[in-house]
């Protein structure tokens, strides 16, 4: 009977202790303060900028944080935002939000879309949107750290909140932690971050403990040849032809050399050469990404780039190539042990049937970086689909847009106020009561 008694005592926990642990829908805050958030995020959605560009939406967001409450610091690995709010002796957690944008010319037809251009790191114009939902990321950190100055009566301890730039160039983070982020600020005992997701309806939660998403490579690679007239190809070495090849054989890789019980992933993103229909070019540049989860598959992947196009420009006797290995980062591992105390508090603010568990994903972030110096790490999944869009969707001959396409779109309104109630309850529930 006492053990019985000691269960309940553990598993069901005063009505007080409840209320704090159901922050966003404990007193009706959210509800009026949603409408903001909302515009904050069709203006960030507006005026997207690119990887290491940020530095309007950097301003936008460090004055946000400012305005609730936090100390912020600006310029922190480039554009990089961090902003502190203390609260008495506690833990310290890290919330993490990102906010650059990509080269995608927007085509959802909402009246908020953007029309913005930009020149990318090549020199070239291109069209920018907010394809990977960082601007609901944005909106949702803002609300947090609105929602924990405004309830600084139910934790105690320091969250600092970090507006995160060049996520989609996989260099944010390194060059954040390189700028002193962990020395500079206070280190967190535990960091959270949250990530839209295409799949899932508004209202829910993803997760998956362990490793979750892919480590990613980027390479570059140059295959040379003799150019000429078109009309005469037996005086060149057409590398067009090569290139070709290359595209093709690649994915032996994978297939042939890889373990199949260990994911990996080589895909050529981009190809560029020649100029006009009839003249044979010098050179084709690919861009290709690489991804797995272990260091052995992501070493034997670059090896097997290398040898193959190495061996196909000697068979068709032309210039040897050139590698150039780019950004790289290491998988997203979640710290089981967080996981497991942060899910209930997920399923305690939502309901358990609105928090799923999902399996990995080749996707990349680079999240995984600040789980160094021991931190536990936790990115968990967003929905943001209306279900009947959702469902819609899934039964069309398009199918899902997918993240990074010209036609992603979340609906804001649920997706943020989704983004907020579970991202507070999980800080509140690691940090003690006040």
């Amino acid at each position: 009977m006492l053990r019985l008694l000691a269960f309940v005592l553990v598993s069901f926990p005063a009505a007080d202790t409840l209320d704090r642990l159901r922050p966003a829908s404990a007193d009706g805050w959210l509800a009026s303060h949603i409408e903001p958030l909302v515009e904050l995020y069709k203006d960030l959605h507006r005026q997207p900028e690119l990887s290491f560009q940020e530095e309007k939406t950097a301003a936008r967001i460090a004055g946000e944080l400012r305005q609730a409450g936090a100390e912020v610091t600006t310029g922190v690995g480039h554009h990089g935002v961090v902003a502190v709010i203390r609260n008495a002796k506690g833990p310290t957690v890290l919330v993490r939000s990102d906010m650059d944008a990509l080269p995608v010319k927007e085509e959802t037809g909402v009246p908020y879309a953007s029309r913005a251009t930009a020149t990318d790191r090549e020199g070239k114009t291109v069209s920018v949107m907010h394809a990977c939902g960082h601007d609901v990321h944005m909106a949702c950190l803002v609300g947090t750290a609105r929602w924990l100055a405004d309830h600084r009566d139910r934790w105690s301890g320091t969250v600092v909140l970090i507006g995160q730039p060049a996520e989609e160039a996989i260099g944010g983070a390194k060059a954040m932690l390189a700028d002193g982020l962990y020395t500079r600020f206070p280190k967190p005992d535990f960091a959270l971050a949250q990530h839209v997701t295409n799949d899932q309806p508004t209202g829910t939660v993803a997760y998956t403990s362990g490793p979750a998403l892919a480590g990613s490579t980027s390479v570059n690679v140059t295959i040379r040849g003799r150019g000429g007239h078109g009309a005469s190809p037996h005086l060149t070495v057409d590398p067009i032809v090569l290139a070709a090849e290359v595209v093709v054989d690649l994915q032996s890789i994978v297939s042939r050399e890889c373990d199949p019980l260990q994911p990996a992933v080589v895909t050529v993103g981009s190809i560029h050469g020649g100029t006009k229909h009839n003249i044979i070019p010098d050179e084709v540049r690919l861009q290709l990404t690489l991804r797995a989860y272990g260091e052995e598959v992501r070493a034997k992947l670059i090896q097997g780039i290398q040898r193959r196009i190495k061996g196909l420009a000697a068979a068709h006797n032309a210039p040897e190539p050139t590698f150039e290995i780019l950004e790289s980062t290491p998988p997203t591992i979640n710290t089981p042990t967080l996981v497991e105390r942060v899910v209930p508090l997920l399923r305690q603010e939502l309901g358990s049937d609105r928090v799923v568990p999902v399996p990995p994903v080749m996707g990349a972030e680079d999240f995984g970086l600040y789980g160094q110096e021991g931190v536990p790490t936790f990115m968990f999944r967003l929905g943001t689909l209306e279900p009947e869009r959702l469902k819609t969707l899934r039964e069309s001959r398009a199918g899902l847009p997918s993240l990074h396409s010209s036609k992603y779109y979340p609906d804001p309104a649920p997706s943020i106020e989704t983004g907020v109630r579970a991202m507070t309850a999980a800080v509140v529930g690691l940090l003690p009561a006040r």
